[in-house]
């Protein structure tokens, strides 16, 4: 295999490692409103809006064979949906004041439903997620501009 074949299949597996990243999320999201009824807030759905194209895009950048373009319109998407969720998870623990707050309506933003070990919250785990997506991307992005 030549170093340009094992390159290609490197940022494939790490476009593949995304998409599988975007389709667990996805996957997890509609199972706390869907399954656990856990109502999203405005910023939820922020976040969601962000998420859910990810799906579609990195698909069509995988088949039939790796695409680089995808990044220039996965990349934008992610660092919203990772600002919001950053947002989010400082509204969360009381870091930005109330009076600031964006979901004076409906579900409360700072609504305690589910906390893994006690302190990973929802807005917390959707930080990590696209926290990760855009480390990938940039890896990918640097990887495919040599």
């Amino acid at each position: 295999m030549s170093q340009s074949d094992q390159a290609t299949k490197t940022n494939w597996n790490l476009l593949f490692l995304c998409w599988l990243l975007v389709s667990v999320s996805t996957t997890i999201s509609i199972f706390f409103s869907s399954v656990l009824e856990y109502e999203p807030c405005v910023l939820c759905w922020y976040q969601r809006i962000c998420l859910f194209p990810l799906i579609l895009i990195f698909a069509a950048g995988l088949f039939p064979a790796f695409d680089k373009s995808v990044i220039k319109f996965a990349l934008p998407l992610s660092i919203a949906g990772g600002l919001t969720a950053l947002y989010h998870s400082l509204l969360y623990v009381g870091f930005i004041p109330e009076n600031i707050q964006p979901c004076s309506k409906g579900v409360s933003c700072t609504e305690k439903y589910f906390e893994l070990f006690g302190f990973v919250s929802i807005p917390m785990l959707s930080f990590l997620a696209f926290s990760t997506l855009i480390t990938l991307l940039i890896i990918l992005k640097r990887r495919t501009s040599r």
